[in-house]
């Protein structure tokens, strides 16, 4: 029925109306069932044949293509058929007689049939439409754009025509196929303000409630992916038709979808329980090693012990016929499961070893990357790792590339820098991004640990190398004028080097970008200043302000970002309580199409703040929500859901401390106490100086506790009684808790509970805590809102508390260990006094 349909079609474009003008080489082509009959055709006719025989001709041959199971293994006979040079010249040679679509198809069409980009026909049919470009229907040059990339072509100067186009024409374009094979095209040259016009029209185009195909918001998402641009909602628009037909999508479709989110951190619960479930069932279908190992990649990292293990058996059965590319998506796979599995890991890294040659630049470093966090020893495969890598040091150009291929180098056995790698590396810094930069770095750092010839100094070449990466850095930053381009390149950039080189330079560039800070950039902006742990009042007094005036414009599921950062720097204001009050009333009917760890992190922050929303609270401690949510941590990676448990049982015990009347039951006991039993607690350097002081001004070993845990399982570092006099009182029992010799805490069964013994009338117990820098903001002594938030639980719990920071016990005014012992009696007798 669908050939009778194609043939029918080729008859409408291509036939005359009436007897008179019939076209009986066309007629031939039309009832030929397969490509040799087409072939054959082709040589006997070759005379006779004119623009639309070619081009029915090679439309024909890919259809028959397309239609066989095994088409990649029977394209070599189609491309060895001597009558299919004929048919090549033949295009060729009319090229220019072909009207613009025709023109377009038969390029699609050949290169389809694996047709070498730098062949002849092909170079012909591309300058041809490149000509015509401007002229060239919108669906043809969507094509033509795919055709491009299918000829590895993004470097030409055609795509910054064809996206010039794409801006004027966007209005115009109505149908979806088109515009988001265009996105997906043009996707490294768009603008912020093309971009955001770009999803504009996509939202437009695409219809949830009438969208059969997945293939429109699959390319929405891998635009975003490309422009790592987390747009979330059009992310959910586009999960929904995922949703929708996630029980017909094949494995390779599900490992996309995830993957795409996966890179863009977005973290869809009910698209990964529900892909879950299909890729299970897809298990017993799956009847050869390749449809098996893209489901191991895609199914293993979100299931349940059991079925890994079942997976890994399996496929610890089928690796010897492991490909290249399933080699490497079976590791990442490895990786992300931090697998143990060493038989497996040993057969995947002899598939990889044997097609070596096959991978491209980013692959080597993957790969070396990935075994390296495996800690996996194989001396042979790691020297043909390290041989590859300098070949390609040798041979690659593009800065993203160079800087993975140096890093992956430093990883390696017997690094050394030499002098044409640190040459081509001087060549390419100025080319490179921050993230690039941020990378060349690490590599750095790794061969300056690892080279033994230079015991105290660090080498001149190092040097030189971090003085070029810190001064085109701060020139990066200097020439950048757009807010947008700024964070997209700041999302992975972190670390010791860009703290202590670029920081202030970033956060100056931001502030003088003040006025591009608006409802979009907000949450973006914010996220960066939480992950720099840096407090700045003029750019977070500008975030709230825009987030309060457009907070209706702004995501639900972003609003988390902003309230984090607020949450987390312990930063008051009025306007920060305001946000805080109207983001409360703007999120609570949106609780149920939250995604479950998102409601559990909410609020949780909200919580550290001192905001306990009574229907989300009861939100998230119903029955329901919390198999809910164990059934959601399943599908999410270890380190997340690792996280979640965590900020549950710290709302937990939040809720249970300062909001007794909801009456919500305490249930981490048994998790508390499995991250606490595990023996000794180690005293830091730091630790051992202050209890050594503490014991002298208290009077005695037996007046001050160590490592203290409280009910709820909060722990901090010391605890003292006074009388109402403010005179320490002994401890009556120290036996099951004492410090080693090696200031070694040793916990005794009963340690938890003898807090809880009655105290003398008027007397109070102090806990003395030691704030180290991360509870602090990095370049200010301003205390975070975890900090708080525990020396508010303690107080309510019965507590005085007294917090010494890190920046005072390392004070120069403190030389001495009577200073030291001067400073504590004021801060537990004096301050408490008053």
């Amino acid at each position: 029925m669908f050939r009778l349909r194609f043939v029918n079609s080729c008859c409408r474009r291509l036939l005359h109306v009436g007897t008179g003008n019939t076209d009986q080489v066309l007629e031939q082509l039309l009832v030929c069932s397969d490509n040799n009959q087409v072939l054959d055709l082709v040589g006997k006719n070759i005379a006779k044949l004119t623009v639309n025989h070619v081009s029915c001709a090679v439309r024909m041959l890919w259809h028959f293509e397309r239609e066989t199971e095994d088409f990649r293994r029977r394209l070599e006979p189609i491309n060895t058929h001597p009558q299919f040079l004929t048919l090549k010249i033949l295009a060729q040679n009319k090229t220019v007689l072909m009207d613009d679509p025709v023109l377009v198809d038969t390029l699609y069409n050949f290169l389809r049939l694996h047709v070498a980009p730098h062949d002849s026909v092909i170079q012909h049919l591309v300058s041809e439409a490149w000509l015509r470009l401007e002229s060239l229907p919108i669906a043809s040059l969507s094509k033509f754009a795919n055709c491009l990339v299918d000829h590895h072509n993004r470097c030409s100067r055609l795509f910054g025509q064809i996206t010039s186009i794409l801006d004027k024409k966007l209005s115009s374009i109505t149908e979806a196929r088109v515009l988001t094979s265009l996105m997906t095209s043009t996707s490294f040259l768009v603008s912020p303000r093309l971009r955001d016009a770009l999803i504009s029209r996509a939202d437009d185009l695409i219809d949830i409630n009438n969208c059969v195909d997945f293939s429109d918001p699959r390319r929405v998402v891998q635009f975003l992916r490309h422009l790592q641009h987390v747009d979330i909602p059009m992310l959910e628009k586009c999960n929904k038709i995922f949703m929708q037909n996630v029980a017909f999508m094949s494995t390779t479709y599900i490992n996309m979808i995830l993957e795409f989110y996966k890179s863009l951190q977005f973290h869809n619960s009910e698209f990964n329980l529900a892909a879950k479930q299909r890729l299970i069932e897809l298990i017993d279908s799956s009847t050869d090693p390749f449809s098996f190992f893209q489901l191991f990649c895609a199914l293993a990292p979100m299931g349940n012990p059991k079925l890994r293990e079942r997976l890994e058996n399996t496929a610890l059965l089928l690796a010897d016929d492991l490909s290249a590319h399933q080699a490497l998506y079976v590791l990442t796979s490895l990786r992300e499961m931090q697998s143990s599995n060493l038989s497996l890991l040993n057969k995947v890294a002899s598939a990889i070893q044997r097609n070596l040659h096959n991978y491209k630049p980013i692959e080597v470093a993957r790969i070396t990357t990935y075994l390296y966090r495996l800690h996996y020893q194989n001396p042979e495969l790691l020297t043909a790792l390290k041989n590859t890598t300098l070949n390609f040091l040798q041979q690659k150009t593009i800065p993203h590339e160079l800087a993975a291929l140096v890093r992956t180098l430093s990883m390696l056995p017997n690094p050394r820098l030499d002098q044409t790698i640190k040459s081509r590396l001087e060549a390419m810094i100025p080319q490179c991004s921050l993230d690039d930069l941020k990378t060349i770095v690490y590599a750095v750092d790794k061969w300056i640990e690892k080279d033994r010839s230079y015991c105290h100094n660090t080498p001149d070449k190092y040097v030189h190398l971090l003085q070029a990466v810190k001064r085109h850095g701060k020139e990066w930053l200097q020439k950048t004028d757009q807010l947008d381009v700024v964070l997209r390149d700041l999302r992975f950039v972190h670390g010791k080097w860009f703290d202590e080189t670029l920081l202030n330079e970033t956060i100056a560039t931001i502030e003088g970008m003040m006025d591009q800070i608006c409802w979009k950039t907000a949450p973006n902006l914010a996220t960066f200043l939480w992950k720099m742990k840096h407090i700045c009042p003029p750019l977070l007094d500008r975030i709230v302000s825009v987030a309060i005036e457009d907070i209706d414009k702004i995501h639900y599921t972003s609003i988390y970002a902003l309230l984090r950062l607020y949450s987390h720097m312990n930063y008051d204001s009025a306007q920060v309580e305001k946000l805080f009050e109207m983001s409360v009333q703007y999120i609570t009917p949106h609780i149920n199409s939250l995604h479950p760890h998102l409601v559990v992190d909410l609020s949780y922050c909200l919580a550290k703040a001192g905001y306990f929303p009574e229907e989300l609270i009861r939100a998230v401690f119903c029955v329901d929500f919390l198999r809910k949510l164990d059934s959601h941590l399943e599908t999410l990676s270890k380190s997340l859901s690792w996280w979640t448990r965590l900020h549950l049982m710290k709302l937990n015990r939040a809720v249970c401390i300062e909001c007794p009347e909801f009456q919500v039951p305490w249930f981490h006991e048994e998790y508390c106490k499995f991250y606490h039993h595990t023996g000794t607690f180690c005293l830091s350097s730091v630790q051992q100086q202050i209890h050594s002081m503490l014991v002298d001004i208290l009077g005695g070993v037996n007046y001050v506790r160590p490592a203290v845990i409280t009910p709820y399982f909060y722990m901090f570092d010391f605890e003292c009684i006074l009388d109402k006099h403010l005179q320490p009182l002994p401890y009556s029992n120290v036996s099951t808790l004492s410090i080693s010799d090696r200031e070694r805490v040793q916990w005794g069964t009963s340690s938890r509970d003898m807090v809880m013994h009655t105290l003398p009338p008027g007397a109070q117990r102090v806990a003395v805590v030691f704030l180290s820098s991360k509870f602090f903001c990095k370049n200010a002594h301003h205390i975070n809102g975890a900090a708080m938030m525990k020396k508010r639980h303690l107080e309510i719990l019965g507590y005085r508390v007294v917090q010494i920071p890190h920046f005072e016990w390392h004070s120069m005014e403190f030389s001495s260990p009577d200073a030291w012992k001067v400073y504590l009696r004021k801060k537990i007798f004096t301050e408490i006094s008053s």
